[in-house]
This record gives structure tokens, C-alpha cells and sequence, in this order.
């Protein structure tokens, strides 16, 4: 009886092994889900640093995805209208510039942040930390800061300048006209111009309704007035040391050797190097005469931030892969193509970051800028004024009736 029962159990254990191995054989692996996702960069030379990230992001989390990530190029100055134009058609993720945050928000074209989101504001330096601050709406995340670099100060050629002498615009202009060269700045942009006004005390304020604005640039009632303002303006705009122009304009000026100084951003760090050596020199703007006085100028800070788009149909991926493309590593990589000063504050702290004077000069300038906030009828009147400025108002118009009309573009609600 022993004997059989003994038989029987091994016949069982061997049917049991039989079809474990069966079962095993047969199984078959759970499917990795397709996840498809776009981005919208803003720099095409960053493709390649973009690519590889991408690459090492989908190796990182291949048990779980098989992706298809596509890379765009758009133009960060046009990211929101092309978003708004028609947001399901937009990328996952992409990038944009601090002062569209508010009409990108509102139009909920921008999904809050839920994953990670103590560790991403930890890492831009908390809560009240002007990159998280310019990312954030009532205590919500609704991007990923990955810039704070976004303004504007002095950059120098020291083979022509002292220390001292970039402390004041009228020196500056002094040493620019004696060596037969220039000093830039665009007066056509109102995102300069707002450095004189600013410092003179006056006030420009986006309003609740996110779409006008306050603004008091034409007052005559304040201890510097907008004439005072704007006769300051004409006096740098006559000297034989100053020319207006933009971006394009500035750049090639530094490579013909014709501008030794001007006012514009880290953007632009990298070739201004290059062409001035060891001479490249950076610091926060310089003081301006302004009635008599001199007036410390101001400026704008500006972060870049990258927006997940809420139509897409991987949020959760987007996220996380947002968060990537924004982490310390990446910037302090970006930082060493670009200039771009980091805002994860790990990167911040690295070497090559802390020996920039880009860097310094930015830091500089925090204490004397302010956020971006302003609606989009600020811009048009703003540049037509500075225009005028910048020819020596070739008219002859009145100079109050020039800051009225601008102040009244300003301050319009758009139709």
C-alpha cells in the first residue's frame, strides 16, 4: 500500500512540473504600451544635446514604453500664438518664454504639474524663487523652469574699458566716441526701453484681467517726469558713441569690431566671447543721467520654461519627460553650448557656471529687475515710441504729446 501511494505522488509531482513548464512555455510577455509624444524645442543647434537626451531618456524607462518621440523647431518668440491657434494640435511638451505663462494659463493650454512637482520646485530653488515664481499660479506648477538667464545687462570689451567706466552710460559713450566705435542698445524694443522708465520710478503693470494695462510713463507729477525720461533718451540717442539696432544688428557689429559695448542678453554670451577674447567682460547695467541725477537702469528678468499641453494624450509620459529635458543635468549641459544661466540651483553651483560673468552680471542685475508682466498692448506702441527716440525724433514732435500717445496704446483694451 505504501509502495503505491509512493508511485502515485511521484505521477502527481510530474504532472504538476508538466504543466508549469507548459504554463511557462505558453505564456506570453504583457505588451509595452506605444507611447507617442512631440516637442517643440526653440534652438536648432541644441538638437543634437536634445537627441541624445531623448535617446537616453527612452533607454531609462524602455520596459515600460516604446516610444516615438519627434522633435520640432519653433520659435519661442511665436510659441503662444501658434499654441493658441490651435492647442490639440500642438506639441506635448514645449517651450516658451516666462512672459506668455499668464495667456497660455488662462487659456488652459498649460496642464499642472503633478508628478514630482515638490522635487522640480525644491530644485529651481523653492517656492519663492523667481523661476518657480514665474512657473507658478496659486501655489501650482504649471511648468518646468529650465532657464534664468532670460534678461538683459552690460556686456564690455575690457580691452577698452576700466571698471569704473562701466559703472555710468555717459562714460561708456565717452570711450566709445574717442575710439571711433559704439555702444548698442535697441530702442526699438520695449522690453530695453522699459530700463529707463523703470528706473526713473515709473510704474507699468499688467491689470487682473490679464489683457491691459496700468501704466504711467507720460506723468508729469512725479519726481522724474516722462519728458525727463525721455529727453535722457534723446541725449544717448544724439551721441556720437551710441547707434540703436537689434539682435542682428549688435552681433555684427561685435565681429566688424565697430561696438565695443551694449546692453543685451546671455543668449548671445558665446559668440560676444569668441570675438572679444580676453577682453569679454560682463556687469549689470550702468547708471544713466537723468535730470541732473544718476539713475541706476532697471530691467526685466526672464526665465524659459517648458509647458505640457493638456490635450495631449500622454500626459503622464509628457511630464516626465518634460522634467528631463529641464533637470540639473541638462542644463549645466546647456549652459556650456549656450550661456543660458541654469535655474536648477544644483547647476547653478557648478564650476563652470559660478566662473561665468555672464552669470555674475545677471546676478547683479536681479536686485534692480522686475518679472515680465505685462499684455501684449504694451509692445507695439512701446517700439513705434522708441523708433522715434532713436532717429532724435526727426519731427520735432512734442515730447509729452509723443509719451501720451504711446501711454494710450498702452493702457487700451484690446478689440
Amino acid at each position: 500500500m505504501r509502495k503505491v501511494a509512493g508511485n502515485i505522488l511521484r505521477v502527481l509531482l510530474l504532472m504538476a512540473v508538466a504543466l508549469g513548464l507548459m504554463g511557462c512555455s505558453g505564456a506570453e510577455p504583457e505588451p509595452v504600451p506605444e507611447v507617442k509624444l512631440s516637442v517643440w524645442w526653440s534652438e536648432e543647434e541644441e538638437r543634437e544635446l536634445l537627441n541624445q537626451t531623448i535617446e537616453a531618456f527612452q533607454e531609462e524607462y524602455a520596459d515600460e514604453a516604446l516610444f516615438q518621440i519627434t522633435v520640432s523647431i519653433e520659435n519661442i518668440v511665436t510659441t503662444r500664438e501658434t499654441v493658441l491657434a490651435n492647442p490639440q494640435a500642438a506639441a506635448d511638451i514645449y517651450v516658451f518664454a516666462d512672459d506668455q505663462f499668464e495667456t497660455l494659463r488662462r487659456a488652459g493650454a498649460l496642464l499642472e504639474i503633478t508628478e514630482d512637482t515638490e522635487q522640480v520646485i525644491a530644485d529651481n530653488g523653492g517656492v519663492d524663487n523667481g523661476a518657480c515664481c514665474a512657473a507658478m499660479y496659486e501655489d501650482k506648477l504649471y511648468a518646468y523652469p529650465f532657464t534664468a538667464g532670460n534678461g538683459y545687462f552690460l556686456y564690455y570689451n575690457a580691452d577698452y574699458f576700466t571698471e569704473e567706466d562701466v559703472k555710468s552710460f555717459d562714460r561708456i559713450l565717452e570711450v566709445s566716441a574717442a575710439n571711433g566705435k559704439k555702444t548698442a542698445m535697441d530702442y526699438s524694443s520695449g522690453w530695453y526701453i522699459y530700463s529707463f522708465f523703470k528706473g526713473a520710478g515709473l510704474d507699468l503693470v499688467m491689470n487682473e484681467d490679464g489683457i491691459t494695462n496700468t501704466c504711467n510713463w507720460n506723468a508729469a507729477d512725479t519726481p522724474y517726469t516722462g519728458v525727463d525720461v525721455t529727453e535722457a533718451m534723446l541725449r544717448i540717442a544724439y551721441h556720437d558713441g551710441f547707434i540703436n539696432c537689434d539682435d542682428e544688428g549688435f552681433i555684427k557689429g561685435i565681429q566688424s569690431g565697430d561696438i565695443i559695448a551694449g546692453v543685451n542678453g546671455a543668449w548671445n554670451a558665446e559668440v560676444i566671447k569668441k570675438e572679444w577674447g580676453e577682453g569679454f567682460a560682463a556687469v549689470k547695467l550702468p547708471c544713466y543721467t537723468l535730470a541732473g541725477d544718476n539713475v541706476q537702469m532697471c530691467s526685466f528678468s526672464g526665465y524659459k520654461l517648458l509647458g505640457v499641453n493638456p490635450s495631449s494624450e500622454n500626459c503622464y509620459w509628457a511630464m516626465k519627460l518634460a522634467q528631463r529635458l529641464s533637470d540639473e543635468q541638462m542644463q549645466t549641459k546647456r549652459f556650456e553650448m549656450t550661456g543660458d544661466c541654469p535655474s536648477n540651483v544644483n547647476a547653478a553651483m557648478s564650476e563652470s557656471v559660478q566662473a561665468s560673468p555672464v552669470v555674475a552680471a545677471l546676478v547683479e542685475q536681479e536686485h534692480y529687475a522686475d518679472a515680465q508682466r505685462v499684455a501684449d498692448t504694451y509692445w507695439n506702441p512701446s517700439s513705434l515710441f522708441g523708433i522715434t527716440i532713436a532717429g532724435g525724433n526727426p519731427d520735432g514732435q512734442d515730447l509729452q504729446y509723443l509719451l501720451d500717445t504711446m501711454v494710450d496704446g498702452i493702457t487700451a483694451r484690446p478689440e
